[in-house]
């Protein structure tokens, strides 16, 4: 599809450097820091909270409510991007967009360093629109990729951007991890770490703002109504996958399995937590692992997508998370946690940045690229909200986080599946072709 020349090394570098901004809010605050304290504010060793933590009138599991209030976020964020992506693909200013979610993300984060026992609703509120900041951005960031990269570069940039945001994310984990040795027993070092985040977050976007480019005048498209054409846009793209047969398949693997992916990810930590009871300085270095591998991950499995092609690799990757999966539900031990947070962060980063690329390359050539990207983050936000609710609904009722996780099983046998479909499509079109 994409004819075009990769960008400069300085975009390039400058894109991906958003990833090392961001990412320390997705990998350090949602699955370490802020679950590791949460748990220590709201959990039943906690007096006020032994029968569960009351919001709206109601009361709930610590975790379950969590769950559901970032489940709320996605869902907001995933009525959002539509509207988001017209307005940047009409005005042109999808990087003042970007801006303005990582600003609201940055602020949310370091805001939380004023939650405690006493400001639990305004605590799960920061937590939740520092969410709708890293996601709301995170649209029009995945949404330059197509602009920056010729399609032959895609996977490699995709790649080093999640590359990025791991190693970011390790140094301020790392950073986090040295406040709780050296201060004093307390929640302080991980408020302080909030704080930080919010901080690391805003200072080093600049770097990306300045490198990326402005949508030129020509390219800048003139409507009347902004709110509703987001809307139409998507609709335009649900029905040009009507005759992509290859995309439609595999959008509907990217629903199914980002379900399980995605609230993996945010879960892990709480499972630790509550079920192998680890204490703060373990999952920590739980997290930190994580990370590491999944720098390995997302570089290597670039390099295998490369040698045997995107779908065949996501399909090996798939089934590995659904091994992962039915592993977790049975692990009893502090050392089989470890070992299999090391076979996630392997499968993390390489499902993630190889959906991203896969997708690009998938895309009919098109400027409209905000709104075929939009169209995939609604895709993966509705399965988030799906997932997490799931999960949490699950632990609610039946008072256990690990049959939750049987429903996660279930979400990735669906995905392989309309994987396997993906792949058998577009082995017959290129005979037919």
């Amino acid at each position: 599809m994409n004819q075009m020349q990769t960008a400069s090394k300085k975009v390039i570098n400058g894109w991906a450097m958003y990833d090392w901004a961001n990412s320390v809010y997705n990998l350090v605050i949602t699955t370490t820091f802020f679950p590791a304290y949460y748990a220590a504010v709201t959990g039943p060793q906690n007096e006020a909270f032994k029968n569960g933590v009351p919001f709206m009138g109601r009361t709930f599991v610590n975790t379950e409510l969590k769950d559901y209030v970032l489940s709320f976020g996605f869902l907001l964020i995933a009525i959002l991007s539509p509207i988001l992506s017209s307005i940047a693909d009409y005005k042109g200013n999808k990087k003042n967009f970007m801006r303005f979610f990582c600003y609201m993300g940055a602020i949310s984060c370091s805001c939380m360093f004023f939650f405690d026992e006493n400001h639990i609703t305004v605590g799960l509120m920061c937590f939740m629109f520092a969410g709708i900041g890293f996601y709301g951005s995170q649209v029009f960031y995945n949404s330059y990729l197509p602009d920056i990269a010729a399609e032959k570069d895609m996977d490699r940039i995709s790649a080093k951007g999640y590359t990025m945001g791991y190693i970011g994310s390790v140094i301020m984990q790392l950073i986090g991890f040295a406040l709780v040795l050296t201060m004093s027993k307390g929640e302080l070092p991980l408020k302080l770490t909030f704080l930080l985040v919010g901080i690391w977050w805003v200072s080093f976007a600049q770097i990306t703002f300045r490198a990326l480019p402005i949508s030129a005048k020509a390219e800048r498209k003139a409507r009347t109504n902004v709110f509703t054409n987001g809307f139409l846009e998507l609709k335009k793209v649900l029905q040009q996958l009507v005759h992509m047969p290859v995309l439609k398949r595999f959008l509907s693997a990217f629903f199914f399995y980002s379900m399980g992916v995605q609230t993996v990810m945010l879960v892990a930590i709480d499972f630790g937590i509550k079920e192998l009871k680890l204490e703060d300085t373990k999952l920590i270095i739980t997290a930190v692992i994580i990370q590491l591998v999944a720098i390995i991950g997302a570089t290597g499995m670039s390099r295998l997508s490369e040698k045997f092609g995107n779908i065949k690799i996501l399909i090996f990757t798939v089934t590995l998370w659904i091994g992962v999966c039915i592993t977790g539900y049975f692990i009893k031990t502090e050392m089989h946690f470890y070992i299999l947070a090391s076979l996630v962060g392997l499968v993390m980063g390489g499902i993630q940045s190889l959906s991203r690329s896969t997708y690009s390359k998938l895309m009919p050539e098109t400027k409209d690229t905000a709104s075929f990207f939009s169209f995939y983050d609604v895709t993966e936000k509705l399965a988030i909200v799906i997932g997490l609710f799931s999960f949490g609904f699950i632990e609610g009722i039946t008072g256990n986080m690990r049959n939750s996780i049987l429903a996660l099983v279930i979400f990735f046998v669906l995905g392989l599946f309309f994987l396997l479909l993906t792949f058998a499509k577009q082995q017959s079109t290129k005979l037919n072709s």
